[in-house]
C-alpha cells in the first residue's frame, strides 16, 4: 500500500446519478454506451479507474486522471457525452415500455436550466471525495464492490458484469482497472 498512501490525494470516490434515479440502466445496450463512454475516457482523456460499479440509476468510481488532466473535466466530458448517445438510443428506441415516461422526465429535470436545450439525463455533479486515507479507500472499495450484493442482485461481489470486483477476484473485467 506503499503506491497508493503516495497518490491518494489525486484519487477521488465520485457518484453520477441519472435525474430522479431514473432506472435506465437495466437494459444492456445502455449500460454498454456507458461502459464505452468509460472506455473511451480512459484511452483518450487520461481516466484511471482504480474501482467501479453501475448500478440501474448511478455509477460509483474511485478514479484519478494522468499528469497534466483534470478529473472534473473528464466527469464533465464523459457525462455530456453519454447523455448525448443515451438520450439518442431512447428516442428511437421503440421497444422501450418507459421511453415516452422517461423522456418527459428527463425533458423536465432540464426545463429550467437555460444551458440545455432538451434533456437533463444526469444529476448536477459528480460528487467527489478526496481518497484521503489507505482506510478510506478500503472503505469506498468495499462499498462499490459490494453495492450489487446489497441490492441482492448477485451473492458475490465479483458475480456483477458491471463492477470491477471481478478484477480484485483475479478475473478481467469491462474496463481496464488501475491496482493501487
Amino acid at each position: 500500500m506503499d503506491i497508493l498512501s503516495s497518490i491518494l490525494d489525486e484519487m477521488y470516490f465520485i457518484t453520477i446519478t441519472v435525474v430522479d434515479w431514473i432506472d435506465i440502466f437495466n437494459r444492456p445496450k445502455y449500460k454498454h454506451i456507458l461502459i464505452d463512454s468509460l472506455s473511451y475516457c480512459q484511452k483518450q482523456k487520461g481516466l484511471k479507474i482504480y474501482a467501479w460499479v453501475l448500478m440501474s440509476n448511478h455509477l460509483h468510481a474511485i478514479v484519478s486522471a494522468e499528469e497534466g488532466q483534470a478529473v472534473g473535466d473528464i466527469m464533465r466530458d464523459f457525462k455530456k457525452f453519454s447523455s448525448k448517445r443515451i438520450l439518442a438510443e431512447l428516442e428511437n428506441d421503440l421497444q422501450e415500455s418507459r421511453r415516452h415516461w422517461m423522456l418527459d422526465r428527463f425533458r423536465f429535470a432540464a426545463a429550467n436550466d437555460k444551458k440545455i436545450a432538451r434533456y437533463r439525463f444526469w444529476q448536477e455533479g459528480y460528487h467527489p471525495e478526496v481518497i484521503h486515507s489507505v482506510d478510506f479507500y478500503e472503505q469506498k472499495l468495499n462499498y462499490i464492490h459490494q453495492n450489487p450484493v446489497k441490492q441482492e442482485t448477485v451473492a458475490q461481489p465479483e458475480e456483477y458484469l458491471y463492477s470491477s470486483a471481478v478484477d480484485y477476484a483475479g478475473g478481467k473485467g469491462l474496463l481496464k482497472i488501475t491496482f493501487a
